[in-house]
């Protein structure tokens, strides 16, 4: 397999930023290159952030441009994720750019996590931490996993369906 590259927005909670290291390592060993426009704050910008001395509005139109950059938008699912303002309008932010959103848990997850909002309202795939599911979303494979890769029902409109 030839090497394919993708230009990606990966949106997560900064404590998983070794996740995102992950998954573009797992991917590298299938052939899989992704180029990652997301934010990755380094510790001398954490305390300017902490204090606000940057304004949300200017971080918005930032991420705005990064992730019109991307052609996807994946979300790395953590044990805390749903819990981050941020992502959840990252997420919000991509489907109004008409991007497809592909929803990723982390590596070791087993039992049921909490799903940010906005990413059980417009994930276009969410999948296990396995290379080749992260491929067939990426390729457009619309499929619904569990942590563990087993499939899951996807919810449309309040009802649910086993994609």
């Amino acid at each position: 397999m030839s090497d394919v590259i993708k230009n990606v927005f990966v949106s997560h909670h900064h404590k998983d930023d070794a996740s995102v290291d992950g998954l573009a390592n797992i991917l590298s060993s299938k052939g899989y290159q992704i180029r990652n426009s997301s934010i990755r704050v380094k510790p001398e910008n954490q305390q300017r952030l902490d204090q606000k001395r940057i304004s949300d509005r200017t971080i918005e139109r930032l991420l705005r441009m990064k992730m019109r950059w991307a052609s996807q938008v994946i979300v790395v699912i953590g044990k805390e994720t749903h819990t981050r303002s941020w992502v959840d309008w990252e997420i919000k932010v991509a489907h109004q750019l008409g991007k497809p959103i592909i929803g990723v848990f982390e590596n070791g997850l087993k039992d049921q996590v909490k799903i940010p909002k906005n990413l059980e309202k417009y994930a276009t795939s969410r999948v296990g931490w396995r290379a080749d599911s992260i491929i067939d979303a990426l390729s457009g494979n619309s499929q619904f996993q569990e942590p563990d890769g087993s499939p899951s029902p996807k919810k449309l409109n309040g009802v649910n369906t086993v994609c």
